[in-house]
């Protein structure tokens, strides 16, 4: 194994553009596991688990530690989710989870009554909820679009968006790439012709921070949100909402003593009891890990990764949408029939972890995984493939 030094010396002199290599040192993974499931839960790093045995100590023996700094951590991880984001610590707020983050969005968003509220069929709950009662309240016509048969999110938005004869367009909800089988969104694209309709632009990154690239600054958005829990390696029960600074002059859905006046910009969405010692310590080293690593590097490793995933699937009748159409790091493999019945269990029997959304067997590597977890997937589906009912 490589020296830490080494390794660190290798990260920092790499092109942006190459990828990175796996980390899989990082983590407590077994050599025998392929862990293919971080868009649902990711492990933790051993550091992350090692400052989380920390925290635990602080609560556990608070005779012993001090709790002055226990905000310094707060401030820690505010920063660290910030940098990854293209925002200042002051546009970040710290919450529990991306419905609290969608609750204060759809509590201080007053779009236009009679107008459409624009997102994907088939969308997450966490960004259905709340913007359903928002819809009610303000009488927007919720309009979700279809999954496109040529896979092609993108396109199908921006015809909804400037379709002839419809109402305008107030919200739009949206995800840099479908949550169920890594179908991309390209927010590139589609966020100034929000911003060119007058509509206000709520997203919901949690399938992104940690795996790609991602600049509020570019896709100015009223609101965005991401949790540590999957792509960001962190605890979960941890989430962080950026708001734009013409939107931090709102209210929060809950009020404690750490949010009010004269606190102001984003950390007035802060919840309540939020010197956690266990998670912020977690969540600031985790954020804080991945801030080191270079985003365009590490999607280019998750492309590779998945790229052989769909070449090497294709042939077992598994098939991924046109590379251009889907995201680096999550594949989602249909067959012409439905999956075998059980197929996720039956993989995880081999030691071979994923996960199964919308009729789509999800492939989702992050730094860890290597080349011979690659090989060990496609050997487990020859297997049970094989034996298809």
């Amino acid at each position: 194994m490589a020296s830490a030094g080494r390794i660190l010396y290798t990260l920092a002199t790499m092109s942006p553009d190459a990828a990175l290599p796996s980390l899989r040192h990082l983590f407590e993974v077994p050599a025998d596991v392929s862990y293919l499931d971080a868009a649902a839960w990711s492990p933790l790093p051993r550091v992350v688990r090692a400052a989380g045995e920390a925290g635990i100590l602080v609560k556990s023996r608070p005779w012993d530690h001090s709790r002055s700094a226990i905000p310094a951590l707060a401030e820690r991880a505010r920063a660290a989710a910030a940098g990854l984001i293209g925002a200042g610590a002051d546009d970040v707020a710290i919450v529990g989870s991306v419905s609290h983050a969608m609750a204060v969005a759809a509590h201080n968003i007053y779009p236009r009554p009679g107008g459409r509220l624009l997102r994907v069929a088939d969308e997450f709950p966490s960004l259905r909820f709340a913007f359903d009662r928002l819809a009610v309240r303000h009488d927007l016509a919720v309009e979700e679009v279809a999954r496109p048969g040529d896979g092609d999110w993108t396109a199908a938005l921006l015809t909804a968006i400037d379709r002839p004869g419809a109402g305008p367009l107030s919200l739009a909800t949206l995800t840099p790439l479908h949550w169920t089988d890594g179908s991309l969104i390209d927010l590139d694209r589609l966020a100034p012709a929000v911003r060119a309709a007058g509509a206000a632009l709520v997203i919901d990154a949690t399938q992104a921070v940690g795996a790609l690239p991602v600049d509020v600054a570019r896709w100015q958005p009223d609101f965005l949100a991401f949790p540590t829990y999957k792509w960001a390696l962190g605890p979960y029960g941890f989430a962080c909402l950026y708001a734009a600074p013409h939107r931090q002059d709102g209210c929060a859905i809950e009020e404690n003593v750490g949010n009010r006046p004269p606190v102001d910009g984003a950390r007035r969405y802060d919840r309540g009891e939020l010197n956690d010692p266990v998670a912020l310590a977690m969540a600031a080293t985790s954020l804080e890990l991945i801030a080191g690593w270079n985003m365009r590097s590490v999607a280019a490793r998750l492309r590779e990764m998945t790229d052989r995933l769909a070449t090497d699937a294709e042939p077992l009748g598994l098939l991924a949408a046109a590379r251009g159409l889907r995201a680096p790091h999550i594949l989602g493999l249909r067959s012409s029939g439905a999956l075998p019945n059980g197929l996720v269990d039956r993989l995880a029997r081999k030691r071979v972890f994923a996960s199964e959304r919308s009729y789509a067997l999800r492939l989702s590597p992050h730094v860890w995984v290597d080349d011979d977890d690659i090989a060990r997937c496609i050997a487990a589906l020859r297997d049970v493939l094989g034996g298809r009912p």
